[in-house]
């Protein structure tokens, strides 16, 4: 008796399979498609994925060699992005200079350096800008538009300083960028903090080249 009832049980099941019902059982069950189709979905998902991607060109400017250096190079310096290093020219020209010992009224690479006798070099050679030699003929410059504001400075601000009561205007610097300027001090001409306190108690003002 029991034979018979698995029997009838399977001749059910069998019956069922054959049947609209079973055919469309057989098309509910999971990953019942050809490899074919399976592949062909797998190639869509793929070329959506890849589409919320794209190169990034760190070079679009096109720049060479040797000012990609020095962009990367003062960029870890400054401790800012490479893309916010945006006047070569500057950098390039006092990436020679960096090192030079500090000598009053001097304008030699690697032997000796005045801040003002650079600052004069630097917009002539740079921005093609005439200048005085001296820090208060810089800041009496016609070309230049004084400001007090140290959050309006930008890459290439001269910065004046005043050290003593007789010289009102006593030396100058470079604002570079994230609070750092190019300054000769007693250890020469080098990168420092503008936030030290020997140059925040001397600050007077900033001097921006006018545009022509």
């Amino acid at each position: 008796m029991k034979f018979i009832t698995n029997y009838l049980h399977i001749f059910v099941v069998l019956s069922f399979l054959g049947s609209c019902g079973g055919k469309k059982y057989i098309r509910e069950i999971p990953y019942n498609y050809s490899s074919d189709q399976y592949t062909k979905e797998k190639n869509q998902q793929k070329n959506l994925s890849t589409s919320d991607y794209f190169i990034v060109d760190d070079n679009s400017e096109g720049l060479n060699d040797d000012t990609l250096r020095v962009k990367e190079k003062y960029s870890i310096i400054m401790g800012v992005m490479p893309k916010d290093i945006r006047d070569y020219k500057l950098y390039a020209y006092l990436d020679e200079w960096i090192g030079t010992p500090y000598k009053k009224q001097m304008l030699e690479k690697g032997i000796g350096v005045d801040a003002s006798y650079f600052v004069q070099a630097l917009y002539s050679d740079v921005y093609d800008a005439t200048f005085s030699k001296t820090p208060d003929g810089i800041f009496r410059s016609k070309d230049i538009q004084l400001f007090t504001g140290r959050a309006f400075l930008q890459e290439g601000d001269i910065v004046f300083f005043r050290y003593d009561k007789g010289h009102p205007i006593s030396d100058v610097g470079i604002y570079l960028h994230n609070d750092r300027i190019l300054a000769c001090t007693s250890t020469g001409l080098n990168i420092y903090n503008f936030n030290d306190e020997y140059f925040q108690l001397r600050y007077v003002a900033a001097g921006r080249l006018k545009q022509k």
